[in-house]
């Protein structure tokens, strides 16, 4: 009975095997659509590999592969992905970390369909996307940097007789995480210092500190997401008198930004923008966790009459914060940029500097004219593209070494690995070719004057983002 039961499975399983193998060879790198239909047993067993360790197994019927970015804007506004950061693949130790990190993505061990292979990129780029900056960002520095040119139609970017600097400095407790051998509160200590002694005398600055109470614990929320103080008013600098102030921070608590936007608006209330150009640094390092509207908040600072010219820094900010400290510094058409360490923190604060320094000379020379030297343009038209690419080349890499080492470890096959590898080196290349097209136009407009370059750059972006 056993060998008559034996004998009728090889008859019906003998068929299926003789259609799987009479398929069309497929060419390199282009594997052909599936065509076998999912039986219940099939789901079934797909079902409890998303269980396992070997994948996480979808149905191919209820796949949706979206389609990758067409512009820049597009790439800019994807969420970071929460494996970005560079992973170390070279040890078998480092490898088995990788994979294992890299188990859940979609099971691709088998034959599987291109809709199959373009969904699994789809995820695995979800993973390791990076923070593309388009070129708006760049306008908007070149903009600032621009500050006090007769050119510049809205009048908080004049010189009026006072200059005031306000930082906002985030005192939550994960500024004591580290940053490149340092916490972050004690790089933003150092920094924020050099950088005030070195403006010229007559600058007015003001420190505000916020989330520097209680602590992160639920129970302390209430008081923390109170905290905010003006630890040293708009005034001349005094480095003792400062150094004083800002010794006494911990970072403690939770980060109650709107409030401290709010306050801002009240510490800078004696000056208004006829007088006064104003400039506000808002320094964090992640999102509003007070359950307020920080974006709300700087739009009503923003549109005060105190005409503020608004400015943030990311600290080393994952995915999600960055969206909201980006929206914010959006509403209020200000820079943002997101620093990693007490270089990239320096740099951004020398910005201020330049600005500061330019001032000066203007209140001192009666100077009219803010001279944007082509060179300095050009410097950071080179930078932005150089940062650009070495993101995508960055991005690329990491994921043809995910790849590889799923491919060694069995997750996938040598024919899926080659297909994906093109994939995402022609998607790559697109990135870089939009990033050289960004940069050969912007080099173009900067042997214009500003007023003009302005008006094609911004032409030029709105055209791509509609």
């Amino acid at each position: 009975m056993q060998r008559v039961k034996s004998f009728l499975w090889m008859l019906i399983l003998i068929p299926l095997l003789l259609v799987g193998c009479g398929n069309e060879e497929k060419t390199e790198g282009q594997p052909k659509e599936s065509k076998q239909p999912t039986t219940e047993k099939q789901k079934q067993s797909d079902q409890e590999k998303a269980s396992s360790d070997e994948g996480t197994a979808v149905d191919p019927e209820d796949i949706e592969v979206k389609p990758l970015p067409s512009t820049y804007s597009e790439l800019e506004n994807l969420p970071v992905g929460p494996d970005s950061e560079f992973i170390r693949m070279l040890t078998t130790e480092e490898k088995d970390s990788a994979a294992e990190r890299f188990a859940d993505l979609p099971d691709i061990s088998g034959n599987p369909s291109k809709k199959e292979l373009d969904y699994f990129y789809e995820k695995i780029l979800e993973r390791n996307q990076v923070d593309y900056v388009g070129p708006e960002s760049l306008m908007k520095d070149l903009k600032f940097q621009a500050l006090g040119d007769p050119d510049m139609e809205d009048s908080r970017y004049a010189f009026k007789e006072n200059l005031n600097i306000e930082i906002v400095l985030d005192a939550s407790g994960s500024m004591i995480q580290d940053a490149g051998g340092k916490s972050k509160m004690d790089i933003a200590k150092e920094e924020i210092k050099t950088f005030l002694k070195g403006l010229p005398e007559g600058t007015n600055v003001g420190l505000r500190v916020y989330g520097h109470k209680g602590s992160n614990e639920d129970s302390a929320k209430e008081l923390s997401c109170k905290s905010t103080d003006m630890l040293y008013p708009i005034d001349g600098f005094d480095s003792s008198r400062f150094d004083e102030a800002l010794n006494k921070v911990k970072p403690t608590g939770w980060t109650p930004i709107s409030l401290a936007l709010q306050e801002a608006k009240k510490d800078l209330s004696a000056f208004n923008g006829e007088k006064n150009t104003n400039i506000v640094y808002l320094v964090s390092d992640g999102v509003e966790t007070c359950d307020e509207d920080p974006v709300k908040a700087a739009e009503d600072l923003y549109e005060s009459d105190l005409n503020p010219i608004i400015n943030v820094i990311g600290f080393k900010v994952d995915g999600s914060g960055q969206r909201q400290l980006k929206d914010i510094a959006d509403a209020t058409e200000g820079t943002y940029s997101n620093v990693e360490d007490q270089k990239g923190l320096k740099s951004e604060l020398d910005k201020v500097n330049d600005i500061a320094e330019a001032w000066d000379k203007w209140k001192e020379k009666g100077e009219q004219t803010h001279d944007i030297k082509k060179t300095k343009n050009s410097l950071d038209i080179f930078g932005y593209g150089t940062r650009e690419k070495t993101k995508a080349l960055h991005e690329r890499d990491q994921i043809r070494f995910i790849m590889s080492t799923l491919e060694d470890k069995g997750k996938m096959s040598t024919e899926s690995r080659i297909y994906l590898n093109k994939k995402n080196d022609d998607y790559h290349e697109w990135i870089r070719s939009e990033v050289d097209s960004f940069v050969e136009e912007m080099e173009d407009l900067n042997e214009k004057g500003y007023k003009e370059a302005q008006k094609a750059l911004k032409e030029k972006y709105e055209s791509n983002t509609q």
